[in-house]
Formats: structure tokens, C-alpha cells, sequence
């Protein structure tokens, strides 16, 4: 029969089994569960959204439980606040959009440059020239958008200068080509198809972008850049020179909150299955691993951190030699240390033991005494060993465990001291 005390014991051991089983299921079913983030990028026919496409295309290849939904957006602007606020959890944004607090980088993905196409017959020749000409912009929200206010600020203009006429990039590119604008502003990585064939038709122009140096003085973000002659045509070439220019640089950002994992599965895609990114889209050939001398803007993400750190040695690894030796050190320091403390004892002991054979020595010598004198010079002797030892205790040459070992065999030697004196004395009275 079960005793109640069994009973609680067997209950217990039931409940702590359902307890460890549930937990094994929901982790096999969690290891299983698909996981979906979002990846706000750009305008379905522009750079963002064909780079986002191809990191979710070999992200799943390689990590099948995990899938990146690629969005479109109307721009850096908009995607900032969206991983800011959750709605979006990762997002391509231009260096130079304003940070917030919960937005965090992954990687430095590749320079946009800033593309000034002007008409052939526009008479554009730098910005300066587009005072009182029809200018068309990316749409409002995007990256290009934000950037040319600044960019024309610096020229002395205003959006009274001249008119400007935000549309979808295609729409823009055919209005310059048909002569519907005098010109077109935007920032884009280069190489890009749509740029390419605007400038192929022979209608249009490359224009530069210089005083970069003053230029940086109010926007730091901006960085020296060159669209090399024939970057879009070598047989004629287009450009036809190296053109100077400036750019920002294109960004993989992530809400903070997002796992540790994922970010770091991610980083692993991005630096570590490069050919295959590349095969999808050239672009990212241009990710580099970012560095103390690269400020990205924002804080690292913990997974990407974790991801280029995943090969520096741990603490214990980097430091085994040292660790190793102080433990030497140690283990043979306590090693000396205990061999000392025996031999100390060892010591201690055998000179207790030669203080208590003095005394087992006198004792004998007390019983065979027959004279009052011989029990005297006896006592003395006693005393003077007696005196030692105390000395011997206050100076440690004797511990206090053989000091209480020691007492017992004096105690019997002032005994047969007492008790022969008595015998000596009666003998002496009978006589």
C-alpha cells in the first residue's frame, strides 16, 4: 500500500514529466513555426526593392524557417519611422535620414550617387543653371526628394527658383526624354538599367555636382564619389569623362527589438553567400563589413555585432596561456604551501614527542631516586622542560594540540615526584 508521503512524491514526479514534455513540444514546434519579418524597401522598379528581393530570395534558400517579406515604400523617410514604430521590423534607408531611437544597423550596403540629368537643349551645365527650368524629383517621402533641398540650398536657390515636379521615377524618365523637363534629380546606386537607357537615347546628360568640400561642411553625410568615364556606355562612352559627384550611402537597418538570430542569420547571407547575392543582383558586390573608421549613424544591431565577433576568441580562449600559468602558479604556490603547513606539523609533533620522552625519562629517574636531593634536582629539571615548551607554544615551534598532549605526562611527573618525596621522607622518620 502507497503511504501519503508516496503519493506527494509520485504526484510530483507526474507533474514535473507533463511540465519537461510540454516544454520539449513547444520547442520542436517552435524550431518548425515559419518565421516572417518585413523588409520595407522602395518603389517596386527601383534599387531597394530589387537588393531586398534578392537578400529574402537567398535568406530562404539558406534558412528556410525564416522568411523576409519584401515591401514597397515610398521611401527612406517613411521606412525609418515604420521599423521605428514596429510596423516594419527591417528596412533600406540613405545614410543621411535622421535616426531614431529604435532603429539600428545591420550593414552598409552600397553608395548612392547623385544623378543630375539635364536635356540636351536645356542649357543646364551645372545646378546652378536650373533657375527658372523644370525640374523633375523623385515623389515626396523618398530619399532623392529630401536630398536635393539641401543639395540646391547651397547654390543660393529656392523652390521659387525654378518648378519642381515630383513623380514616379519612369514617369520622370520619360518626361525628360520627350522634353516635358528641363531636368532630372536622382539618388541612385550606380549603374542602374532606367538611368542607363535615359542616357543612351542621346537626349540627355550626366551633370556634375561640385564643391563637394563646401558642400560637406553642412552635410557631413555626403561623401566624394566619381561616375567613371563610360559607366553607362563604353562605346561612346557615357559619361564622357570621369564625372565628380556625391553620394550617400544605402543602409539595411532593423527595429532593435528584432532577435538576436535573425539579424545574424541575416548578416551571415549578406557576408558569407555574396556570389549568390550577386548573381541576383550585382549591387551587392558593394557590402562591406562595417569598421571603427565607418560611422554608419546609428548603433550596431546586437545580431550583427554577434555575427562579427562570432570569430574573436572568448576571454578564456584569448587569455589560456596567462590563465594557465597563474593557475600553475597557484596550484604549485598551494601545493608548497600544504607541504609546508605538514612539515611545520610534522615538526611541531616530533618536538612535542621529545619534550614528553624527556619527561617519561625523569619519571623513571624519580622512582629509582633515594635521596630528598635527587628528587629536587629532579623537580628542577622538570620546570626547566616545562618552561621550554611555553616558549616553544608562544613561538609556534609546538602546536597547541601537542601543548595539550604535553600536559598529561608533566602531571604524572609532578605526581611521582610528590609521591616519592613522601616515600623518602617516611623512610627517613622509621630510621
Amino acid at each position: 500500500m502507497q503511504t501519503k508521503g508516496g503519493k506527494w512524491i509520485a504526484l510530483a514526479i507526474a507533474t514535473a514529466s507533463i511540465t519537461v514534455i510540454g516544454a520539449t513540444a513547444i520547442h520542436v514546434i517552435g524550431q518548425n513555426k515559419v518565421q516572417t519579418v518585413r523588409l520595407a524597401t522602395g518603389s517596386r522598379s527601383g534599387e531597394y526593392y530589387a537588393f531586398g528581393q534578392a537578400i529574402a530570395q537567398v535568406t530562404q534558400s539558406h534558412y528556410p524557417k525564416l522568411k523576409i517579406e519584401v515591401v514597397e515604400s515610398s521611401g527612406s523617410g517613411r521606412n525609418m519611422s515604420d521599423v521605428h514604430s514596429g510596423t516594419m521590423d527591417l528596412a533600406m534607408v540613405q545614410s543621411d535620414t535622421p535616426t531614431q531611437a529604435n532603429v539600428q544597423a545591420i550593414a552598409s550596403l552600397y553608395p548612392e550617387m547623385y544623378h543630375f540629368i539635364a536635356g540636351n537643349s536645356s542649357k543646364i551645365n551645372s545646378l546652378s543653371d536650373i533657375r527658372g527650368k523644370r525640374i523633375a524629383l523623385m515623389p515626396e517621402g523618398s530619399g532623392s526628394h529630401a536630398l536635393f533641398w539641401p543639395l540646391i540650398k547651397h547654390y543660393g536657390l529656392s523652390e521659387l527658383d525654378f518648378t519642381a515636379l515630383p513623380m514616379p521615377p519612369a514617369e520622370a524618365h520619360t518626361a525628360l526624354a520627350n522634353g516635358k523637363v528641363d531636368g532630372l534629380f536622382r539618388v541612385i546606386g550606380l549603374g542602374n538599367g532606367a538611368v542607363g537607357d535615359l542616357l543612351r537615347t542621346g537626349k540627355t546628360r550626366l551633370v556634375p555636382i561640385q564643391q563637394v568640400g563646401a558642400l560637406q561642411l553642412s552635410q557631413p553625410y555626403l561623401e566624394t564619389v566619381t561616375i567613371p568615364k563610360g559607366a553607362y556606355d563604353g562605346s561612346k562612352p557615357i559619361p564622357p569623362q570621369d564625372l565628380p559627384v556625391v553620394s550617400v550611402s544605402a543602409l539595411l537597418v532593423a527595429n532593435k527589438s528584432i532577435e538576436t538570430e535573425v539579424v545574424k542569420a541575416i548578416s551571415k547571407v549578406l557576408y558569407e553567400h555574396r556570389n549568390e547575392l550577386i548573381a541576383i543582383n550585382p549591387r551587392t558586390a558593394r557590402i562591406q563589413h562595417p569598421d571603427n573608421n565607418r560611422n554608419l549613424g546609428f548603433p550596431l544591431h546586437s545580431g550583427a555585432s554577434a555575427y562579427h565577433n562570432k570569430d574573436n576568441p572568448s576571454f578564456l580562449v584569448q587569455y589560456a596561456e596567462p590563465i594557465g600559468l597563474l593557475v600553475s602558479v597557484g596550484v604549485l604556490l598551494a601545493s608548497s604551501l600544504w607541504q609546508f603547513h605538514q612539515w611545520l606539523l610534522n615538526r611541531q609533533k616530533d618536538r612535542a614527542d621529545m619534550y614528553n620522552l624527556e619527561i617519561l625519562n625523569l619519571i623513571e629517574n624519580v622512582n629509582q631516586a633515594q635521596r630528598l636531593q635527587e628528587l629536587e634536582k629532579l623537580q628542577g629539571q622538570l620546570l626547566k622542560i616545562f618552561k621550554q615548551v611555553v616558549v616553544d607554544l608562544d613561538e609556534d615551534r609546538i602546536s597547541p594540540e601537542s601543548f595539550q598532549s604535553f600536559t598529561f605526562p608533566f602531571e604524572v611527573a609532578i605526581s611521582s615526584i610528590r609521591h616519592q618525596e613522601l616515600i623518602l621522607s617516611n623512610q627517613l622518620v622509621s630510621r
